[in-house]
Formats: structure tokens, C-alpha cells, sequence
């Protein structure tokens, strides 16, 4: 026994030696320098207006509350201060919360007046003259091709290189970017006419983004065509989750998630934004993150309500609201330019969440840390793989090269979650000492450190408070715009545009449907046109209309009617038609496709020429219409 315990004593005392060792905790250094070169040029992040009709209810705005929520969209070191804007070249369809009207109806019509992306343009510029301009169709009149815009490539790119030249000529914007064909499929051939009319009108700044959809397909056909491989200047991707892939990587070109985000404005969907802000580079080497969508300025009732960095849907009240993605934008555009280079030195921290870091190339420094959770960070989509952040974790970084002498670093900080959501505060500097410094690393929290020194913004006055649409309402089609359609009406099927009736004092103030051809769509809109004002939520109303049926075809007017966006053509309500037909001139419906009627039949009149009043009244389980 004596032996066996001599002999065997020492054992278990080594192995507690041991397991001490092992179990010690390991901090992690992360290196920052730029000793070996620096990674990929920083592109700048951006929203895009459009797709569709997203900052319809924007440009109705009065003042001074217009002009506050432009501040907080292009504001340089104010509010989210965006430094790419990307619109959508209207194409007289649905494109999601509506249609955009587009600068040639027909083959012979030019105007570039029509829609409010001019003019939303030319208030960022102003704002941000160095803010970049991205263009990109939905849909096209139907005049360029029969249901698909490739048949005739030279007529497509004249189609959207007018585009370009008209905003330079009448607005003095100069665009930066051109997309092909949102989310659908794209043509070689067009592509390669594209950039060729492009240079050919002197357009040989503008680059061209590819496809605007997924990866895989144009990184593939750029490998195989070196021709294609030579046009296209960015490959732009839809909700990469993230992630771009290895053949992607390997065209050697700039890779950019050229819509993102789509997901409610609240601190849930401000860390969703955070996040991929940060791994949008650290996972997939993406330099530019636009979000759709710029500005959630249309009615809730449409999709994906509030799913901009800001709401701004009550003109009639001037109530807006300063969401907060747009503070989670400011911690990187306050701090870096585009231009910027990143570091190689950017990954994931040891207990969960991401850094970035970038540099001006002149000694600047900017770092953003996320640390967001799985459960606070979902975005609409992808699917978001499970994973796990610490609650709290100290972050160690060590600074080298044209870094290691920084001695502090400004420190901005926001956390998202619920009411304990804090915006864009700035700390107590950082001391770094022998290029090294530590920061306590919360979750649901969002930290930028930098060298660019800036003052707390001092922001507008609370706005005027939420209101209905007020009642009762009439539309006078009169008075200066900014936009050539009527305030407060947002076009779901086809574009109502105002027009001058010369030919009738009484009459003289109008709202006219212009598209007499059906375009081609990008998703299902109605055969009929429709235009919505209002709410959804109405039960008891009543409207009046004076319309002109100018030739062959109808008119009606509509309450409770349940839905717009792509799901237009499956519509509810009641409707009420005067329509240019032999056998039935009016027809009451619960659909706007009039496949259930609840009444019909003929008056004695002439339709077509004549000016008729419409009026639909419905209180409860009662409708009437004359």
C-alpha cells in the first residue's frame, strides 16, 4: 500500500498542473496595420429610392419638414449622411409599393420632368456634392420590346443612355452607375451594347453594375467572356446574407450587396443593418451595402411598410420619424469617405460580432465593432445561421505602421435593443499606449473608434405629431410641384400625371393616366390603372370624381380597396365603372378585375368624350354609386 501510494501521489497533483494551464482564459490581440498593404478600396454605403415608389409621399412634404428629413437622409456629419443614392429609372409599372413613371412613354415622347427622382437627386447633390448616383430600370415601356427588353439591344440602351443624358442636360446630375435589369435575367449581347452607347454618347465614366441579382451566373459568364469581363465594372448582388461566393472572388471584380437590408426600421432591424454593414466586407470583401430602401415614404398599408432607414408617410401632418438605421449608417459614413481603404486586418471577435477597419491612407483611422446578437439581428432575409455573442467581452487591439503612434481615439456608441436603445453617443476617448488599447465590448451594441474628431449633431426639433388623413379632402391638381404627380395619390397600375385641360375652363386642372400601352412589367400589376390616396382602413366613405373617358375604354372609382404593390391585380373594395361598352356601360364590382359583380347594366349615355361625375358612397353593409 505504501508503495502504491508513493508511486501514484505525484500523478494527480501533475494533472491539476495541467489542467490549470489549459484552462487559463486566452485574450486575443487584433492587429491593425497597414505594414504589407492594405485591402479593398471602401466604396461608400447607400439607399436606394425606388423599386418602387418608395419615396412617393416625400416630395409632398411641406416645409421645413421636407427639408429636415433630406438633412437627415445627405447631410454630411448630421444624420445617416448616405454617400450613394440609387433610383429606380422609371418604367410606367409596379415595381413593389408602386409605379414610376418613365421619361418616354413612347418611342417619340421625351420629358424629363415626370416622377420625383430628379428631383430627389438634385437634393442630395445639393446636400452631398460628392454623393455617387446609381441607376437602375424595373420595368420598360412597352414600346422598347415585345414583353422582354433584349430584342432589340440598340433600342434598350439608347432607351436608358436618354436617361443619363437627360440628367445632365435638365438637371445638371451626372450619373455614376447603371444597372441592367433589376432581379431578372440579364443579356450578354445587351450588356456589351450598353457600355459601347454608353461611350459612344461620352459616357465612358459611367459604370456599369452587374446584374442585380444573384452570383453566380454573371460571375460565371464573366470567367468564360473576356469581352463581357471588360464591360462590366461591378458585380452587384441582392441580399448576400453576407456571403459572396469563390468564383465571384475570382473575376477580380469589385463585389457590392447592390440591395440589402429590406427589414422593419426598429432597433431589430438597425442591428440587422449594423451587421451587415460590418460582415458584408468581413465575410463576402463587399465595399459598398445600399439599402432598400432610402425612406419609407408611402403608405403602411403597401408592402413591407416602414422598411426604409426612415419613415416619412403623413405629408399631410409633416409627422416624420428618425429610425434607427439612420444612426447606424452614421457610425461608419461620419467617420470614412469613399475612397477609404479597408485593412486586412478585419474578422469576427472571439466572443461573437465583427470589426472593420479603415484608413484614409494620410494616418486616419476609423473602426466600427458590432456585437449583435442572432435573436436582435434578423433581417427579412436570408436565413440567418445560428450563432452566439457574449453578453459583455474585452476586445484588445494593437496598432502598427502609420497607426502605432495614435496615443487616443474618439468613441461613438449606440445600443439596440427595445427601450434601452441609446443613438450615436459619443465617450470618453480611448488612451492607446504603445499602439495597444482594450474596450469593454457589450451585446446589441455598436462602437466606432476613429481619429476624425466630430462635434455631437445637434438635431431638429421634435416633428409635428402623427394625424389621419384629413376629411374631408379635395384634390385640386393645381399649384407648383415638385413632381409631376398629384400630392398625396400613389399610382399602382399605370401614371397619373398632371395635365392642363385646355379644352375645358371647368375642367381645366387634371390628373391624367398616360400609359396606353401595357409595359413590360416587373411584377403583376392590374389591367386597369389605379392610383390609391388615403387609408386602407376607411370602412365608411364616400368620393366623387369628375372623369373624361378620352377614347375607348373606362373609369371607375373605388373605396375599401385592400391592397397595392405586386398583389394589385388581386385588389378588394368596391368599385364603380363607367365603361365604353355596348352592353353593360356600368358595373358595380368587389374586385378590380370584375370577376364579382354585384350589379351592372346601361344608361343612356355617350361615355367616350364627355365628362361624367362618378360617386360611391358605403357605410357598413351599404353601397351606392351614381
Amino acid at each position: 500500500m505504501a508503495s502504491y501510494e508513493n508511486h501514484y501521489y505525484p500523478v494527480p497533483y501533475c494533472y491539476l498542473l495541467v489542467l490549470c494551464v489549459l484552462t487559463a482564459p486566452v485574450v486575443s490581440v487584433y492587429n491593425l496595420t497597414d505594414e504589407g498593404g492594405l485591402g479593398m478600396t471602401f466604396d461608400g454605403i447607400g439607399g436606394l429610392s425606388g423599386g418602387g415608389a418608395t419615396s412617393r409621399l416625400l416630395v409632398s412634404y411641406p416645409e421645413p419638414q421636407r427639408a429636415q428629413i433630406l438633412d437627415y437622409l445627405f447631410k454630411p456629419n448630421f444624420g445617416a449622411a448616405l454617400q450613394i443614392l440609387k433610383v429606380e429609372i422609371g418604367g410606367d409599372a409596379q415595381s413593389t409599393d408602386g409605379s414610376e413613371p418613365s421619361h418616354m412613354h413612347t418611342k417619340d415622347d421625351q420629358n424629363y420632368t415626370r416622377g420625383y427622382e430628379w428631383w430627389l437627386m438634385r437634393e442630395a447633390k445639393k446636400r452631398n456634392p460628392d454623393i455617387k448616383l446609381y441607376a437602375l430600370p424595373w420595368a420598360f415601356p412597352g414600346w422598347v420590346g415585345g414583353g422582354q427588353p433584349y430584342p432589340k439591344p440598340d433600342l434598350t440602351a439608347g432607351y436608358v443612355v436618354n436617361w443619363i443624358l437627360g440628367a445632365k442636360t435638365f438637371h445638371n446630375l451626372t450619373i455614376d452607375y447603371v444597372g441592367i435589369w433589376n432581379e431578372k435575367e440579364y443579356d450578354v449581347t445587351y450588356i456589351k451594347t450598353l457600355r459601347k452607347t454608353l461611350d459612344d454618347n461620352g459616357l465612358g465614366h459611367v459604370m456599369i453594375v452587374a446584374a442585380d441579382g444573384g452570383w453566380l451566373r454573371i460571375s460565371e459568364d464573366i470567367m468564360a467572356d473576356p469581352e463581357l469581363a471588360k464591360v462590366v465594372d461591378i458585380i452587384g448582388a441582392h441580399y448576400p446574407g453576407t456571403q459572396s461566393i469563390p468564383v465571384a472572388k475570382a473575376t477580380g471584380k469589385t463585389l457590392w450587396a447592390s440591395e440589402d437590408y429590406s427589414t422593419f426600421n426598429n432597433p431589430k432591424g438597425a442591428s440587422c443593418w449594423a451587421r451587415i454593414l460590418n460582415q458584408n466586407y468581413v465575410n463576402g470583401h463587399m465595399t459598398s451595402t445600399i439599402s432598400w430602401n432610402l425612406i419609407a415614404s408611402y403608405y403602411d398599408n403597401l408592402p413591407y411598410p416602414r422598411d426604409g432607414l426612415m419613415t416619412a408617410n403623413q405629408p399631410w401632418s409633416g409627422h416624420y420619424e428618425v429610425s434607427d438605421p439612420i444612426w447606424v449608417t452614421a457610425h461608419t459614413t461620419h467617420f470614412t469617405s469613399p475612397g477609404w481603404k479597408y485593412l486586412k486586418g478585419v474578422g469576427h471577435l472571439d466572443g461573437g460580432g465583427s470589426y472593420v477597419a479603415l484608413t484614409d491612407s494620410k494616418g486616419g483611422l476609423t473602426i466600427v465593432i458590432e456585437a449583435m446578437t442572432h435573436q436582435y439581428s434578423q433581417c427579412v432575409r436570408p436565413l440567418l445561421p445560428p450563432y452566439s455573442v457574449k453578453a459583455a467581452q474585452t476586445a484588445t487591439f494593437q496598432l502598427g505602421g502609420a497607426f502605432a503612434k495614435i496615443s487616443s481615439l474618439h468613441v461613438w456608441y449606440s445600443k439596440l435593443i427595445g427601450s434601452q436603445t441609446v443613438h450615436f453617443q459619443s465617450k470618453d476617448p480611448v488612451q492607446v499606449k504603445g499602439g495597444k488599447f482594450s474596450i469593454e465590448v457589450n451585446e446589441n451594441c455598436l462602437y466606432t473608434l476613429t481619429t476624425v474628431k466630430e462635434a455631437q449633431p445637434t438635431l431638429y426639433p421634435k416633428p409635428p405629431a402623427s394625424a389621419p388623413f384629413p376629411l374631408p379632402f379635395k384634390a385640386k391638381f393645381d399649384g407648383p410641384q415638385d413632381s409631376s404627380e398629384a400630392p398625396y395619390f400613389a399610382d399602382q397600375t399605370g401614371v397619373f400625371e398632371l395635365f392642363v385641360n385646355e379644352s375645358s375652363s371647368k375642367f381645366q386642372h387634371t390628373l391624367r393616366q398616360n400609359v396606353t400601352e401595357r409595359p413590360i412589367v416587373w411584377c403583376n400589376d392590374a389591367e386597369s390603372a389605379i392610383s390609391v390616396i388615403g387609408d386602407y382602413n376607411w370602412a365608411n366613405v364616400s368620393v366623387k370624381c369628375d372623369v373624361l373617358v378620352e377614347e375607348a375604354g373606362g373609369a371607375f372609382v373605388a373605396v375599401r380597396v385592400d391592397r397595392g404593390g405586386c398583389g394589385v391585380h388581386q385588389a378588394k373594395g368596391v368599385f364603380f365603372w363607367l365603361l365604353e361598352d355596348d352592353k353593360n356601360n356600368w358595373i358595380a364590382s368587389t374586385d378590380i378585375e370584375r370577376n364579382s359583380i354585384l350589379g351592372q347594366g346601361k344608361v343612356n349615355a355617350t361615355i367616350a368624350g364627355q365628362w361624367h361625375s362618378l360617386f360611391l358612397y358605403s357605410k357598413g353593409d351599404t353601397t351606392a354609386g351614381t
